[in-house]
């Protein structure tokens, strides 16, 4: 198996960049090698933006920023024809990059929002009746504020199911916002790559080495069982309106997989299964208006679904 060091080591240099969120960069990482996609929320300032960016340039691969507004259009995202005077030319959109950062995703008109669902899916987009591949590593990292609701578009629920992970990002602990402006005061400025202090850690080959490394990391047949308990049981769960796709599963199957090569196994354990069921599950749930007006979250029915079935052994 190929070694993680690589990933590893890209983890650490962001961890210098971004402080006080090892777990919200950690599932970035199983986001990125799992070949997936990931919607993360947090309050303005927690530095989502910053972490993308500092995570793009530990990895050398193109980035590409779209701030959704309300009268974005898809072509503004994945391009248009232009007819010039020999005929019509493709002008492509920001969405071919590696690594996309779609800022405050739901302030788009479903329209736009949808513009993404093919790329996000099948990598390539399709304009005029000609289907255009996207780069190998294409990852989106969606961002939404969970606090501000005016101006905003709830995102279809065909949307939020191709999001491999909701990560949501809270306030650091006290020292590490000490830190930040220890920090500052040298010189740090998140509006400078220049002052992360980290390079090009990864190249875009050894990524997609180890890409292939975690599709052969092994799940027993007994885990991938417990995967799919899991992902059965939000049906039946009477806190939630809706529960889980088989594309949970499959979302699931793959995090768990990278989560258990980060750690430098080739196979997978419950525990692995169990602590990605939070950000794998939690935007694929719909919870009952009951539980909401008791002020729980899809993490704590999701904590309490877990507790009742029995992890294999």
């Amino acid at each position: 198996m190929t070694s993680p060091d690589a990933a590893l080591r890209l983890l650490g240099d962001l961890e210098q960049v971004v402080l006080g969120q090892q777990a919200v960069l950690r599932q970035l990482m199983i986001t990125l090698l799992a070949r997936g996609h990931a919607l993360v929320e947090g309050v303005p300032g927690t530095a989502k933006t910053l972490a993308v960016r500092a995570l793009a340039r530990g990895l050398g691969l193109g980035f590409g920023r779209v701030q959704f507004t309300p009268d974005l259009m898809p072509t503004d995202l994945i391009g248009v024809n232009i007819l010039g005077e020999t005929g019509f030319t493709y002008r492509p959109g920001p969405v071919f990059a590696d690594l996309l950062l779609a800022d405050e995703i739901n302030r788009a008109p479903p329209k736009t929002q949808a513009a993404l669902l093919e790329a996000m899916e099948e990598r390539q987009v399709t304009v005029d009746g000609r289907t255009r591949a996207l780069p190998a590593p294409f990852t989106v990292f969606a961002t939404q504020n969970p606090v501000e609701y005016e101006g905003t578009y709830p995102l279809p629920e065909a949307q939020v199911d191709r999001f491999l992970m909701k990560i949501v990002v809270d306030y650091p602990p006290a020292e590490a916002e000490q830190a930040i402006l220890d920090r500052h005061k040298a010189g740090f400025r998140a509006d400078d790559e220049t002052t992360y202090s980290m390079g090009e850690t990864m190249t875009r080959e050894e990524l997609l080495e180890r890409r292939a490394a975690v599709d052969g990391v092994h799940m027993d047949e007994r885990v991938r069982r417990y995967v799919t308990d899991i992902v059965r049981a939000t049906r039946d769960d009477a806190a939630f309106v809706l529960g889980a796709s088989p594309r949970a599963g499959v979302a699931l199957f793959q995090a768990a997989r990278a989560e258990a090569y980060l750690q430098g196994r080739d196979f997978v354990t419950p525990d692995d299964v169990k602590s990605l069921s939070f950000p794998v599950l939690r935007h694929r749930v719909v919870l009952t208006a009951e539980a909401e007006v008791e002020g729980r979250s899809s993490d704590d029915e999701l904590r309490s679904l877990l507790e009742t079935l029995e992890a294999p052994r």
